[in-house]
């Protein structure tokens, strides 16, 4: 005779939570069936009926009532499963990590066929060694450091003018995005279609170059841009006359700038002492990134001088012009998050880049 199971009596809580089981998308298929099955032997379903019911065996329906009883809610999680021992040990392990760390004669850098070798083992095991302590000999990071004296004060400065500019004035971030090439390919592209990218030839020809200075308001996003053919001082005086012709006379102006030799020139120097309203205010060396203008060129490079194709310098001059037009009318400011104390805070160079 067939040893009778013992009754499944749920409390109010248990059913609940039997059901949310049931109800919750993320639930496992076999989670929710071990929900079921305590369920159904809880309205005094047999054995052969939740087979029946379920499409299971009635080994499934024995275990999962009686993990229930013994564990309650606990008994309906998978059991840890012990997994394969592993092949090394840790000293081995630790072998590997260290000589990953070793610059190899040969090469300049480790992978994991060669450390593989070297150790008589698969590189799968040498690969998951790596994995495991975030070691990833394959990749590399540049980093730059400044050296200016006055960083600090830079910094401040900058950050000060994004986070509090002044009443009354007008905060402009000026820089230029020189030697812009007219390219033309040499084929006409294949356009976009359903299952097929756009594409293009991978040879092109030379039209010729413009150089567009920029200067971006931060309050509102807007752009003053105008091309020229080179990019000397002689251009950059005639953008800040450009510039000071554009703006109310009643308006001071902060300029932000890097260190390149024409923002220095000495007949710039001369005019900036001559329009009293302009205030200039450098980036420190190696820093230019906090001129947020390089944003904008970033965003003019990806979204029409990367994919563009451009039949003379007059055509991508067109262009540039008609994008700049674009993005004013949409245009929105940039939101500027970082204090100077966290910038200085990671601009500190380390012991061992001294």
């Amino acid at each position: 005779m067939a040893k009778q199971l013992p009754k499944v009596l749920l409390t109010e809580e248990e059913e609940k939570a039997l059901k949310r089981i049931i109800n919750k998308r993320t639930s496992s298929q076999g989670t929710v069936k071990r929900a079921r099955i305590v369920l159904l032997a809880n309205q005094m379903k047999s054995t052969e009926e939740i087979m029946r019911l379920l499409s299971v065996s009635k080994t499934t329906v024995v275990k999962w009532r009686r993990n229930f009883i013994q564990r309650r809610l606990d008994g309906l999680r998978d059991e840890p499963r012990p997994g394969r021992k592993p092949v090394y040990d840790q000293k081995v392990i630790a072998k590997v990590i260290s000589k990953t760390l070793e610059n190899p004669k040969h090469m300049t850098h480790w992978s994991s066929r060669e450390m593989a070798k070297s150790f008589g083992m698969g590189h799968m095991t040498v690969h998951r060694i790596w994995k495991n302590n975030d070691l990833k000999p394959h990749l590399v990071k540049s980093f730059k450091y400044s050296n200016d004296k006055l960083l600090t004060e830079k910094v401040v400065d900058i950050v000060g003018l994004y986070l509090n500019p002044p009443d009354n004035a007008l905060v402009l971030c000026v820089d230029e995005k020189s030697q812009i090439q007219a390219l033309d390919r040499t084929q006409p592209l294949l356009p976009l279609k359903p299952h097929q990218v756009e594409r293009h030839t991978h040879d092109y020809k030379r039209h010729g170059t413009t150089s567009l200075f920029a200067a971006l308001d931060t309050a509102t996003g807007n752009l003053l841009g105008k091309c020229y053919k080179r990019h000397r001082h002689q251009e950059y005086l005639n953008f800040l006359n450009l510039i000071n012709r554009t703006v109310p006379n009643d308006t001071q102006i902060h300029i932000i700038a890097d260190n390149y030799s024409t923002h220095k020139h000495e007949k710039v120097k001369k005019w900036f002492a001559k329009h009293k309203r302009f205030h200039m205010h450098f980036t420190p060396t190696s820093a230019s990134w906090m001129n947020q203008v390089e944003i904008w060129f970033s965003i003019l490079h990806n979204k029409k001088i990367k994919r563009g194709i451009f039949r003379s310098v007059k055509d991508l001059i067109q262009r540039i012009e008609d994008f700049i037009k674009y993005y004013n009318e949409n245009s929105k400011p940039f939101r500027w998050t970082k204090s100077s104390q966290e910038i200085l805070l990671k601009a500190k160079r380390p012991a061992y880049a001294s």
